[in-house]
């Protein structure tokens, strides 16, 4: 990752996804790269931004709907994923969706 996402002129929708880990690997990295690949599959998606320090992760994922969003909480390999999150991976987490109706950029 490490790079921001090209989003379109607003607006869009922004899906962010804040979690604080347990201990161990367990097939987190692996399962998130999947869970990514298979997004940017997905119709209405528009890109992905993430950073995770020792303690707190965030993921916002962008999206052209909330259809779009829908159905990719519906997807089948993410349902599995959310579950083995809920049971392995996280201590908590928060996840939000929200309406971009502005955006700026700044670059050097």
């Amino acid at each position: 990752m490490g790079k921001m996402a090209n989003t379109p002129e607003p607006p869009y929708y922004a899906v962010i996804f804040t979690s604080e880990r347990t201990e161990g690997e367990r097939g987190y990295g692996r399962m998130a790269e999947k869970m990514v690949e298979l997004a940017s599959q997905q119709n209405g998606f528009l890109g992905v931004e993430s950073a995770r320090d020792n303690e707190l992760g965030i993921t916002v994922s962008y999206w052209d709907s909330l259809d779009a969003i829908k159905k990719w909480k519906e997807n089948a390999a993410h349902k599995a994923a959310q579950e083995r999150g809920k049971k392995e991976w996280y201590k908590c987490f928060a996840l939000r969706v929200c309406k971009v109706e502005r955006d700026s950029f700044f670059e050097m």
